[in-house]
């Protein structure tokens, strides 16, 4: 899964952030076929829940936030199958996939003043907006709004991990000029970390769509996706969740402005009436994943 293409003596800036990734922890059996279902492949749900099932820490803490109060059964959960059959797949593998990669990404060595908790709150947050909106207003490729949500940063991670003095240069302009992050990226390295994200997912295999939403999370104004009539695109999605999840302080680093704010709140997504119940949504599903990060 994990196949870096770029070349060990590349001189360019995004080859050597993506030679990061080899730097990352490889991907669990669970991980590997979460990640292969994301791309489609052919993956049974069935085997998903056994290795659950023998990750006794990873099973432990999917019980528990099935069991807790968010979901409100009757009577306890005891199994991984149990949970499927309750939740449906789409909840218990966003749940996994979340848990997953941040275990993952806690095991990665990051340059001082990097927060991987904040990182993973941040993501979770942005993942799980994203997902509740998609059920709410008809939006391309819904089904991708989680793990777009989740890895929309990763270029972030990959330059703090692959690119140290560059990360290093693009804080100090921010705290010096008052250069918004994206903005500083853009000056030191010639491109942000959503390309770099996309490029990454690209590596990955993951669909297209994903990758798309990713790439133009910052600015969706630029997404080339032309939805069917009624749909948004899911970058439009994903830079309205990125964007209200930042308000709330819930952010990698300073709680920055970006292209086309203004345009992409959560308000402008055409939610009307059903809006308070998305955001209800969000902040319980958050408050009952949040104490796993």
């Amino acid at each position: 899964m994990k196949n870096v293409t770029a070349s060990v003596n590349a001189p360019n800036v995004k080859d050597r952030a993506l030679l990061a990734l080899e730097k990352l922890p490889p991907f669990s059996p669970i991980l590997n076929r979460l990640m292969a279902s994301l791309a489609h492949e052919d993956v049974s749900f069935a085997k998903l829940a056994d290795l659950i099932e023998k990750d006794t820490v990873l099973a432990g803490n999917i019980l528990r936030l099935v069991n807790s109060a968010l979901y409100g059964l009757r009577g306890t959960v005891n199994s991984i199958r149990h949970a499927i059959a309750l939740l449906g797949l789409g909840k218990l593998r966003n749940a996994t996939l979340s848990m997953s990669v941040a275990r993952m990404w806690t095991q990665v060595k990051t340059p001082a003043g990097w927060s991987m908790n904040q990182f993973n709150l941040h993501s979770v947050a942005v993942a799980i907006l994203a997902d509740v909106v998609t059920q709410r207003r008809a939006t391309h490729y819904a089904e991708g709004a989680f793990a777009a949500g989740l890895f929309h940063d990763l270029g972030q991670l990959l330059v703090a991990v692959g690119l140290p003095q560059e990360y290093e240069q693009i804080a100090i302009l921010c705290h010096k000029s008052g250069r918004t992050p994206v903005e500083a990226e853009s000056d030191v390295l010639g491109l942000t970390h959503a390309e770099l994200s996309a490029e990454a997912l690209a590596i990955w295999n993951l669909p297209e769509p994903i990758q798309t939403a990713v790439r133009y999370h910052g600015d969706s104004k630029l997404d080339p996706t032309v939805p069917d009539p009624g749909e948004l695109s899911l970058s439009t999605v994903l830079q309205a969740a990125d964007q209200y999840v930042r308000r709330l302080g819930i952010s990698v680093g300073p709680i920055e402005k970006m292209p086309g704010d203004e345009g992409h709140t959560l308000e402008s997504l055409g939610l009307g009436d059903r809006l308070p119940t998305v955001i209800s949504e969000f902040e319980n599903e958050f408050a009952a994943i949040k104490p796993y990060f």
